[in-house]
């Protein structure tokens, strides 16, 4: 049994906020299910091989971001502020585009929002003390796409915060031989674990397909759809960061325990 321990009054606070924007999906999310029953409609009506394409897509954007942004952004041992507004700035503008052209500039609107959210990830997390020369780090940026947000179509998930990160965890090993085998495009499980958190980012990447779908929304819909992504996932980010941030000084079984009780 884990034994309680007595988090800093700054520490719990913390933690409490990192909770509510886990189980809160924020103003964003919300705003863009006022779609409600036209993209649930939507869902429904799209054909298996096209649901099975978004799924795919959803693999090949993750693969691909992994490899451009998870080895080029440099590591900063000193903390600074996350650059937030820039990267909501960056995707609005490629919201915008996918907006005008529709489904049709989907997949490159798609991999483009998809590669600066990371960047936006990666930036909170080294805000939050993260190495992102570390396997585990970059692992955790990328759980970051499957965690929090509870969705009428996902249902079928585990949505707990704790319980996500334990699903999508495949007990990837090997350090940088790991990275360097994604490199060559060899099977490792690493592969395994951005498939798992693929098939969860999907779900989204569905609701956003339908949702950009719609005809009378254009540029300035897609514009607000992509804003809508972005804030979410950086409020996953803050949230599980910031956690993590909590484990390096308590321990993880000790947060756990304390967020559970919260």
């Amino acid at each position: 049994m884990q034994k309680t321990i007595e988090l800093s009054r700054e520490d719990e606070r913390i933690l409490r906020d990192a909770k509510t924007k886990m189980e809160d999906i924020g103003w964003a999310m919300m705003g863009l299910n006022k779609f409600g029953n036209k993209i649930e409609d939507g869902l429904n009506l799209l054909p298996k091989k096209q649901q099975e394409w978004l799924q795919q897509l959803s693999y090949k954007v993750l693969h691909g971001v992994v490899k451009s942004n998870l080895f080029s952004m440099k590591n900063h041992t000193k903390k600074t502020l996350p650059w937030n507004k820039t990267y909501k700035a960056l995707v609005t503008s490629s919201g915008a585009f996918g907006g005008a052209f529709g489904a049709t500039a989907f997949a490159v609107d798609l991999g483009v929002t998809t590669k600066l959210m990371m960047r936006s990830i990666m930036d909170i997390a080294r805000s939050e003390g993260e190495d992102l020369s570390q396997l585990d780090t970059q692992l955790a940026c990328l759980q970051v796409f499957a965690l929090g947000g509870k969705s009428k179509h996902d249902d079928g998930l585990e949505t707990g915060y704790y319980a996500s990160r334990i699903a999508v965890s495949s007990g990837v090993k090997g350090g940088t031989k790991a990275l360097e085998g994604l490199l060559r495009g060899s099977a490792n499980p690493l592969l395994q674990f951005i498939a798992t958190v693929a098939s969860r980012f999907s779900i989204q990447v569905s609701e956003k397909f339908v949702a950009q779908a719609v005809p009378v929304l254009g540029a300035a819909g897609g514009a607000s759809i992509n804003l809508a992504f972005m804030s979410h996932f950086q409020r996953m980010a803050q949230a599980h960061f910031a956690i993590r941030r909590l484990e390096r000084v308590y321990g993880s079984p000790a947060i756990e325990a304390a967020y559970h009780s919260l």
